[in-house]
């Protein structure tokens, strides 16, 4: 029987008057977090070393002889700890009047105006007017390569970006050049962060606005972006993010944090393909035959012919087959195993493209950019389901080229298959996203919801059933997939209920569980 692992030794000790038990070798800036205390810095985070370099996180210490900075200072038992007695809040106040002494104010056109912490903290705790008249410095801005611009005169040189190019990345491209208030972030030499596959996160560590993104520039102000949970959709890894949207589009991917996945981190790959969610090539409303004129449209309609035949086609027991993307959730390859099971059973197909190569990020050995590019194609295994085609995602239908049977098609796009495709179907039903390209014989074509807007879970590359949120709201008619096949379900069974899906659908395609909730806390 394998020896249990101790639980960690704990200390007691007061934070502002608030008594509190934390484990051993807590720093008091993390204890303080966990009572809702923020103790303002900037050089601190807890993916990354602590250098306490930038001296706005020391509080008082009853018994010590000066100020102690919290990021590095760890707990004792009986320590009696102020972070607002008078002499805290006065170190503060003159630490920020000195960032500012060369800080630009530029706040109406910055891009972290909204999320800057230096704002933030001024605000709250600064002098109502600098007192400096020097001129400020100036550096004007670079281009590091990548997504990423670097406005010098905003840095507060808290080097967080460094580190975690040396530290996490483990790709050190960026250093301190110069000395003194000439101190500046630069790359070496001209080789900039191009081809970094993490070189994004740098952005989103950045307390102020030095590091901003060329893709979400002067696109949107923060505060009027809506942040909806989600999981990435770009790899197996099934990074917890989220969704930055307003006006129904979205508009930039952040991680969210979950130490089991993906740390505080996101690749570069995952967090710029968002382009999909915004496409507006959509179907928007069932049609029943779209080649003939008179077609029939509407789901009343649409669904209650697609009932008659679909209880036609079960009596005479003709054979059923299923394509499937992999991009869509749980519950919607559960219901569709459901539906093709109550046709008498079929094989489902689906086909995932792949990368050349994993990219591990060594700092954070979980978070790999994973070969397989598609979020669920564990769910879909589980379900068994059987993956063809080539690593692109491509090929591999020819078998059902002559399907004379039921054949079903949820999201793939059959942008490769021939014009002809399903022409041997005596039914022919796809549930898409998009316009399909080998859909064109199809009886019906009916519109569904992405992942984007509606909620459900992904089962990643060990197994982790994770859950996301809808974070836009479907076009037209479109409805979740689930819900759809759902309907198919009860019209097949005859008694016309409209369903959203097997409730055991999550439970189908994964075992491990793990909601992809993550803690909150302030970076």
């Amino acid at each position: 029987m394998a020896a249990r692992t101790p639980a960690p030794e704990h200390v007691r000790l007061s934070i502002d008057g608030v008594e509190l038990s934390v484990p051993r070798g807590t720093m008091i800036l993390e204890a303080a977090r966990s009572v809702g205390t923020l103790v303002p810095h900037y050089c601190y985070h807890p993916g990354l070393s602590s250098p306490a370099q930038c001296r706005l996180c020391l509080v008082e210490l009853e018994g010590a002889p000066k100020l102690v900075p919290s990021c590095v200072t760890e707990v004792q038992e009986g320590q009696v700890v102020h972070t607002a007695s008078e002499p805290a809040l006065r170190m503060r106040e003159g630490v920020l009047e000195f960032y500012l002494a060369n800080h630009p104010l530029d706040c109406p056109i910055c891009d972290q105006s909204g999320e800057c912490k230096l704002q933030d903290y001024v605000f709250a705790e600064g002098r109502a007017r600098g007192r400096s008249r020097e001129p400020k410095r100036v550096f004007g801005r670079d281009d590091f390569g990548g997504d990423v611009l670097f406005y010098g005169d905003r840095c507060v040189m808290c080097t967080r970006c460094v580190r975690f190019m040396d530290e996490v990345a483990g790709d050190p491209r960026l250093t301190v050049v110069e000395r003194g208030n000439r101190s500046v972030i630069d790359t070496f030499f001209d080789e900039g962060l191009d081809g970094s596959p993490y070189s994004g996160n740098i952005i989103d560590i950045c307390p102020v606005g030095a590091l901003v993104s060329k893709d979400f520039l002067h696109r949107v102000r923060a505060w009027d972006l809506e942040h909806t949970p989600s999981i990435c959709a770009s790899c197996s890894q099934g990074c917890n993010i989220e969704i930055h949207t307003r006006d129904n589009a979205v508009h930039r991917l952040r991680p969210r944090e979950n130490m089991e996945v993906n740390g505080f981190w996101m690749c570069d790959y995952g967090r710029g393909r968002y382009g999909w969610m915004n496409r507006v090539d959509r179907i928007e409303e069932p049609v029943w035959a779209p080649g003939a004129e008179a077609a029939v449209r509407g789901w009343e309609e649409v669904t209650a012919l697609l009932g008659s035949r679909l209880r036609g086609a079960a009596r005479s027991g003709e054979p059923a087959a299923a394509v499937a993307s992999p991009y869509a959730s749980n519950e919607e390859l559960a219901a569709l195993h459901a539906l093709l099971a109550g046709l008498g059973g079929g094989e489902i197909l689906f086909r995932s493209p792949e990368a050349e190569r994993e990219i591990p990020l060594p700092g954070f050995p979980k978070l790999v950019r994973r070969r397989d590019l598609t979020p669920n194609r564990t769910g879909a295994e589980r379900l068994g389901m059987r993956r063809v085609g080539s690593s692109a995602g491509e090929g591999g239908l020819e078998e059902l080229a002559g399907h004379r049977g039921t054949l079903i098609v949820l999201g793939d796009e059959l942008g490769d298959v021939a014009g002809d495709f399903g022409a041997q179907a005596s039914l022919y039903v796809y549930l898409g996203w998009h316009p399909p390209d080998g859909g064109a014989l199809a009886d019906a074509i009916l519109p569904i919801a992405t992942s984007a807007e509606t909620e459900g879970s992904f089962t990643n590359h060990e197994g982790r059933v994770q859950h996301f949120r809808a974070a836009l709201e479907a076009p037209g008619s479109a409805r979740p997939a689930s819900r759809v096949l759902g309907t198919l379900i009860a019209a097949l069974d005859g008694n016309g209920v409209d369903m959203s899906g097997p409730p055991e659908a999550g439970a189908a395609a994964g075992a491990d569980g793990g909601a992809g909730a993550p803690s909150a806390r302030e970076r």
